[in-house]
């Protein structure tokens, strides 16, 4: 068979020539599984001898009410999933996950409102939306909403009616006080993760941070300071610095001023490693000694921590579990499943060398 020059070969020149009905040639592309290897192969000859491209995806979306997506909403800048390692490694094992039943993930970059805009959600072509440590009241989760998208949550917001999988952030952070606590250490600085706070960055008191729009910021700093209080220290002593996004650069300056004080801290906690690790560069060009003038402990346990110089001292996530959990929970979503209860993590302090004895 031949088809005219003047217009496009379709699926029903292709089950013409192979003489079978469009139902199979259909699923030579979209369910392989549901014919032999030899006919499928027959069905794929035909097409490429034709110039058939296969199945509009248009128009199948629009007959299937599918897209084959999965809109994955950062808080932060596009590159954070390539340069950040927790996020990278979460996003990894997602995808690991959903790929086994085919499908895509379109990444939304957030902005300053802690998520993406509201009009690239209203606008993507995507079954269900996976929120990625989003700020409270980020104006994308009003757009799902809107759209009636399945959502799943990777450790915040708290959204009625989504799935969820989070750590035990207060657990963490308590752990690493309680284990400054018992080196011996009493003057105490943290370095926090973006608050949304405003201005943006720098110096905040206990109560400006503990109104962050970030939840796992709150948990975190909660954790720390209560320990410190149920110590008998007074947490409203405890210097706050907030870095604004992932730069390095901000972070060292906040570690520097945090550690450039008189008197000078021997104990920082940082809300994350990449946090700790620009502590750490910071503490070297301050010519301070870790951990014999300043311990400095992070959260995460990325696989930097461990070739950092020392080691970091850090509370660990199971980042590919969470990930992988993640993935599992949007795939019980699109095939209609309820929605299940709020899955939270176990984390576990790991000891290294960059916190040690108070002097």
């Amino acid at each position: 068979m031949r088809v005219s020059a003047r217009r496009r070969p379709t699926l029903d020149d292709v089950a013409d020539a192979v003489g079978v009905s469009r139902a199979t040639v259909s699923n030579a592309y979209n369910r392989p599984d549901q014919l032999s290897a030899e006919l499928r192969r027959e069905v794929l000859r035909a097409a490429e001898r034709l110039g058939y491209t296969g199945p509009n995806p248009i128009a199948r979306s629009l007959a299937t009410r599918r897209t084959g997506a999965i809109a994955f909403m950062l808080d932060t800048g596009l590159s954070a999933a390539f340069s950040d390692p927790a996020l990278s490694i979460t996003l990894d094992a997602l995808a690991a996950t959903v790929d086994s039943e085919g499908l895509a993930l379109l990444l939304l970059p957030g902005g300053d409102d802690g998520g993406p805009r509201a009009d690239r959600i209203l606008t993507a072509q995507a079954d269900l939306a996976v929120a990625y440590s989003l700020a409270d009241g980020a104006p994308a989760l009003r757009a799902v909403r809107r759209r009636g998208l399945p959502l799943v949550v990777i450790d915040q917001p708290v959204v009625p009616g989504s799935a969820r999988v989070g750590i035990d952030d207060r657990g963490g952070a308590a752990a690493a006080a309680r284990h400054l606590l018992e080196l011996g250490h009493r003057r105490f600085a943290i370095l926090s993760a973006q608050c949304l706070s405003a201005p943006r960055g720098g110096p905040l008191t206990a109560a400006e941070a503990a109104r962050s729009r970030f939840l796992d910021n709150r948990q975190r700093l909660s954790g720390y300071l209560d320990t410190i209080e149920a110590a008998g220290l007074d947490p409203a002593a405890v210097p706050i610095w907030e870095t604004s996004g992932l730069s390095r650069n901000e972070a060292m300056t906040g570690a520097r001023g945090l550690l450039d004080r008189e008197p000078r801290p021997t104990a920082l906690l940082c809300m994350s490693d990449e946090l700790a690790l620009s502590a750490l560069a910071a503490a070297r060009q301050l010519g301070l000694a870790v951990p014999d003038e300043v311990s400095i402990v992070g959260f995460d346990d990325t696989p930097p921590a461990i070739w950092a110089d020392p080691p970091l001292t850090t509370v660990r996530q199971d980042l590919v579990r969470k990930g992988r959990l993640a993935g599992e929970l949007a795939l019980k979503l699109l095939a209609g499943e309820r929605v299940p209860e709020p899955a939270t993590l176990d984390v576990e302090l790991v000891v290294r060398g960059s916190s040690g004895p108070a002097k």
